[in-house]
């Protein structure tokens, strides 16, 4: 939903998972975060490498990290293939073990993808002006519409677990695997909203981790105040 706050007069947006998510994947620990001022003209090259390094210091493989075999399970529940269809942590795992680097894209997502790999841990980043809330992580219907990098337009299957806001545009589709070109950052993105999820046994402590490591890492590189709420099934609803 989006409201206007009576005494300040300020747009208010929710973000939130549905009530059949959390009844579906109770081990569900979810991060939000939204922030203001994030411009492209900041340098990340020292927080990407630290980042990488911590990844790089695992010694298992992408496939036997608990972080990353709760998220298989979790794809397998909803019908997938999970070496078919990977999280978007794994999937950046894979490149960075197979290439030794990270693709630069942003200084914003460059930092998050360094943070996703070295917490192996999801994590998105919405532009918002291009996103109509409330931005519900739900079940779709069938009829929401999704567009990819390459300009196409597709339908998220009915009972697929997609990001999708009150127009019926899907953010991101299969839950964790790909998000949409529509609110992807570009150099003109200031306004984000950033979540992380996980469902393994230590989840809580790891997102408290990489929530800290975040908000100190943007602080640090932007004049900017984020506002952030780790959500639980009792607190779902994250309002910025």
């Amino acid at each position: 939903m989006i409201g206007t706050s009576e005494t300040t007069g300020e747009v208010t947006v929710r973000f939130q998972h549905s009530d059949d998510i959390w009844r579906d994947f109770p081990a569900l620990v979810p991060f939000a975060l939204h922030v203001e001022g994030v411009g492209p003209g900041v340098s990340v090259d020292d927080q990407v490498a630290r980042y990488c390094d911590l990844a790089a210091r695992r010694a298992a493989p992408e496939s036997e990290l608990p972080e990353i075999q709760a998220w298989r399970r979790a794809f397998t529940r909803m019908g997938l293939k999970p070496t078919q269809y990977r999280c978007a942590s794994e999937s950046l795992l894979r490149r960075f073990r197979k290439e030794g680097a990270l693709p630069r894209l942003h200084p914003l997502i460059d930092l998050c993808n360094a943070v996703s790999i070295a917490f192996a841990v999801p994590v998105a980043v919405f532009d918002v002006a291009y996103v109509s809330g409330p931005l519900e992580v739900r079940y779709a219907t069938g009829e929401e519409t999704y567009l990819t990098f390459s300009g196409e337009t597709e339908h998220p299957a009915a009972e697929e677990v997609i990001f999708a806001d009150a127009e019926g545009r899907a953010h991101a589709r299969r839950w964790t695997n790909r998000q949409s070109g529509l609110s992807a950052v570009r150099d003109t993105t200031a306004d984000v909203l950033i979540v992380a999820e996980a469902l393994h046994e230590s989840a809580r402590a790891d997102v408290e981790r990489l929530a800290t490591a975040l908000y100190d890492e943007l602080t640090a590189l932007w004049p900017v105040s984020p506002k952030s709420e780790i959500l639980t099934a009792s607190a779902p609803r994250f309002d910025f």
